[in-house]
């Protein structure tokens, strides 16, 4: 009795295929491929996908990964920056799964704008390790319909992502992936099966969407807030948003304002406190913006007052030295 080849590649299938293509794995694009069938099939089994669901996928490569989510009857959306392999991976899939179906993009995933309709609601991906938190933050930003998330990162990537406040992991990735989702860290996964091997593990992490913390503020405003509170990790918020308010003054009370202690650092902030600080920092922002404002008539007024007498020479050091 024959058996039914398998439709997902071997190691030896691999590195025959990346040979005959000319395809060198590159660290510039932070290309390393999964070769082991077993390790595939975990993770699409990890990522809870329902039947049918439409799957985006960031950096398929060779395709392992891709193969994996159509032998399982998900459609793909394939987003590869490397021209060679984006041109490759359609004849390796009409290959294994004929008429699988698959559409291929040919971009950079932190610059691509739109997707081909059906739009996803699932994305799974072996993310670039040099790239792999900007192109998450990219991806629930800019595509709306995705509901679900399971990518393998770096290991300790996926344990920043993942973390929660008051951790010595929580940080930057940690509080702006909280704004879009729920995240937490899934299955470790080896080193081994890798070509090439990476110097460290991977692990995946898992992010379900819910609703930003309901604020005035912008994202744009809370992620400001969230860089500048963990721009040197060791500062009061007092002092690390001094610069963001105008003074620490003015940020100890845009942080009283939102209920936030000022002495405390960011690390203890989760990202509903981050988006009442960050609405708290636009009031203050407004108010100064006012006073300034009011000053500067004030100040008009009185060179007004002064034209056409000796005084214009003082005006004129007034306005040299503001």
């Amino acid at each position: 009795m024959t058996s039914v080849p398998s439709a997902l590649l071997s190691p030896a299938e691999i590195r025959e295929l990346a040979g005959r293509s000319g395809v060198r794995p590159t660290k510039q694009l932070g290309q390393n491929f999964v070769h082991d069938a077993g390790t595939v099939r975990k993770i699409v089994r990890a990522a809870g996908l329902v039947p049918g669901e439409q799957v985006l996928e960031i950096g398929p490569g060779l395709g392992s990964l891709t193969l994996g989510l159509l032998e399982a009857g998900h459609p793909v959306t394939a987003v590869e920056i490397d021209p060679v392999l984006a041109a490759l991976l359609p004849g390796t899939v009409r290959e294994r799964i004929p008429h699988a179906p698959l559409v291929v993009v040919e971009s950079d995933a932190l610059t691509v704008t739109n997707l081909p309709d059906p739009q996803p609601t699932a994305l799974v991906a072996n993310l670039p390790y040099n790239v792999a938190v900007p192109v998450l933050l990219t991806m629930l930003e800019r595509v709306p319909s995705l509901e679900r998330v399971t990518v393998m990162v770096q290991a300790e990537v996926a344990d920043r992502i993942a973390a929660g406040p008051g951790s010595k992991t929580y940080g930057v990735p940690s509080a702006k992936a909280a704004w879009y989702a729920e995240a937490r860290r899934s299955l470790n996964i080896s080193r081994s099966v890798f070509w090439p091997v990476p110097n460290v593990d991977s692990a995946l992490v898992t992010l379900t969407r819910r609703t930003p913390p309901a604020t005035a503020a912008t994202r744009e405003d809370v992620f400001a807030v969230v860089d500048a509170a963990f721009g040197q990790r060791r500062k009061t918020l007092r002092a690390a948003l001094a610069p963001l308010c105008g003074s620490p003054a003015l940020a100890e009370s845009a942080l009283r304002a939102a209920g936030v202690d000022p002495g405390l650092r960011g690390e203890r902030l989760d990202i509903t406190q981050f988006a009442a600080v960050a609405e708290a920092v636009h009031a203050v922002r407004d108010g100064r913006a006012g006073q300034d404002g009011h000053a500067g008539q004030e100040e008009d007024a009185g060179q007004v007052g002064l034209a056409g007498t000796d005084a214009d020479a003082i005006t004129r050091e007034k306005g040299g030295s503001s």
